[in-house]
């Protein structure tokens, strides 16, 4: 990874006005995934699911032999790069030169890995000027994921980006990613301004992705408070990704157990990045001293969130053992952070760790590339 793409708001505002939200400004493409008319035949097109074709498959002699589905892949559309760029909200500077990697070299990418399919994680990191900005963005983004779903059958999936600083741009996206446009699921940071996953202000958003029993994608952003400018080291010399992505990841679950937030939404369905940070090194000093928390966080409770999340291989993972100790196997979900984490990364260490790590059965292994995905999202079974 890297520093830059584990949020979508690289210091965005966190008040933006979402009132008199006006989309009229809006290219053709935002427009239509907004749901704004823009005339006959231009509207945006649902994905059109279709069962992985002999000629899309990844071939044979792929990666580890066994079709994967990669829950953790990281997608910056090329249609925002230019909108964002025209708009003076970035510079091409600012992003990774990753983040011009387009879908063929997804593909190329897959097809070397074993991966038959790939739910995309969208990045838009800018400071957004307002809410109908921010929709805009959005809007642009969900598009794009739209069109390179339809231009790969079988290959692509999606999550909706959720900015929750903006619970009204939020609800919006919950309704037009979820209810219209087909994403099988949504994609949050573990905080937005300190305010970390689990907090009640979130709760009205939550409430909604509650009824839609949805699946909640997190990933970790630069720690709050750092007083450098954005996405700077806070330690000098070791990027971020490193370790402080880690404990955001860390810090978003413990606040969620905290606040009891899969109790109180008990249809959503939470992953953590990256084997889930620290948590399940600290599963134990959790139980032990939970009482010290306020309010106090009772052991079992603990113990029943961290069997309730799901947790990504992205990273790459260090060996199972410690995560397999605290969680069910069937909640493992193999991810590859590509093309944050580079293809060598992926297919020289992070695949040969993950297929000879003796805490996996055969069983198991399969659930994790794999099955565990589909019990998760029965959806990816048709795209």
């Amino acid at each position: 990874m890297t520093e830059n793409e584990g949020g979508r708001s690289i210091g965005m505002q966190n008040s933006l006005s979402s009132s008199g939200m006006d989309l009229a400004g809006a290219p053709p493409a935002a427009a239509a995934v907004a749901g704004v008319s823009t005339g006959p035949g231009r509207g945006a097109q649902a994905p059109v699911h279709a069962p992985l074709g002999d000629a899309a498959r990844p071939s044979a002699e792929a990666h580890g032999g066994h079709p994967k589905i990669d829950m953790h892949q990281h997608y910056c559309a090329p249609e925002w790069r230019e909108w964002a760029e025209h708009h003076d909200l970035i510079t091409p500077q600012q992003l990774p030169p990753w983040a011009r990697l387009g879908p063929e070299d997804a593909i190329a990418f897959m097809d070397r890995a074993g991966v038959a399919t790939a739910v995309l994680k969208p990045m838009l990191p800018a400071r957004y000027r307002s809410s109908a900005q921010l929709r805009e963005a959005v809007a642009i983004t969900l598009r794009s994921m739209i069109d390179v779903v339809n231009a790969y059958p079988g290959r692509f999936s999606f999550y909706a980006p959720l900015f929750l600083d903006d619970l009204d741009a939020s609800s919006w996206a919950v309704r037009r990613g979820l209810g219209q446009l087909g994403a099988v699921g949504v994609n949050v940071t573990a905080n937005y301004g300190g305010v970390y996953l689990g907090d009640p202000s979130y709760d009205r958003v939550f409430a909604e992705l509650n009824d839609f029993s949805a699946v909640v994608d997190t990933h970790p952003h630069h720690l709050p408070g750092g007083g450098g400018p954005p996405g700077a080291p806070t330690v000098p010399g070791i990027p971020n990704f490193m370790c402080d992505f880690l404990l955001d990841t860390t810090r978003a679950a413990v606040n969620m157990i905290s606040k009891r937030t899969l109790d109180r939404f008990p249809d959503i369905s939470v992953i953590l990045p990256h084997a889930g940070g620290f948590l399940p090194y600290i599963a134990t000093r959790m139980q032990a001293l939970g009482r010290f928390c306020d309010p106090p966080v009772d052991p079992a409770a603990v113990r029943d969130h961290l069997r309730r999340f799901y947790y990504d291989t992205a990273g790459p993972m260090a060996p199972a053992a410690t995560l397999l100790a605290q969680v069910p196997a069937d909640h493992i979900l193999f991810g590859t952070d590509w093309p944050a984490a580079p293809a060598d990364t992926v297919t020289d260490l992070a695949l040969p760790a993950l297929d000879a790590d003796p805490s996996f059965t055969p069983e198991q292994l399969q659930g994790v590339l794999h099955d565990n995905a589909l019990r998760l999202i029965p959806q990816l079974a048709t795209v």
